[in-house]
């Protein structure tokens, strides 16, 4: 299950569009919300009059920016359902972190009551919340834990500072740790 963007029919359109997402999806995670509209333009390699047809306000930008993010969640559920269920978990997770990293750049902007908010949060969990309750039946996952917890506890790491990715990925597997069965 994913949520459709309006992507450009012609191949090399497609590509400028999808280079502007990436590049905005980077930006906006280093700079925030504020993140410059040329800076994103010169990073996807397309000039800013490619950005504002693509995207005519910074509000479509941000939407289509976390509505990419949930798709790619999305599509990692699908990549990882093969994996042993707690490697699938664990995998999914990895991927949430990038997406919390760039959700937190942005949340500000975006109308957490309307329809495509609410239709990003059902994917999410539709991807991800299996997994975890495979885990579970796997006797991988504490029984008393729920997907909304595990979602709480990774999206608080994110919020931290980290030396680098290592470090990053250290905590997060020390977290993980505890919602383990003793």
């Amino acid at each position: 299950m994913t949520i459709a963007l309006r992507r450009p029919q012609r191949a090399d359109a497609r590509r400028n569009f999808d280079a502007l997402l990436a590049a905005a999806r980077d930006v906006f995670g280093e700079r925030g919300a504020d993140g410059s509209l040329e800076e994103i333009a010169k990073r996807a390699g397309v000039g800013i009059g490619t950005l504002y047809r693509n995207f005519p306000t910074r509000q479509d930008l941000f939407e289509a920016v976390y509505v990419e993010e949930i798709n790619q969640l999305a599509e990692a559920a699908e990549a990882a359902a093969a994996l042993p269920p707690w490697e699938a978990l664990q995998a999914w997770l990895q991927r949430f972190v990038a997406y919390a990293v760039t959700k937190r750049a942005i949340i500000d902007v975006l109308n957490r009551d309307s329809e495509m908010f609410r239709s990003c949060r059902v994917v999410m969990y539709t991807a991800g919340e299996p997994l975890m309750i495979r885990a579970q039946e796997a006797g991988e996952v504490r029984p008393d834990t729920s997907f909304d917890d595990v979602l709480r506890l990774v999206s608080g790491l994110t919020s931290a500072a980290f030396v680098d990715e290592a470090q990053r990925d250290r905590v997060l597997h020390m977290a993980l740790d505890g919602i383990r069965p003793r």
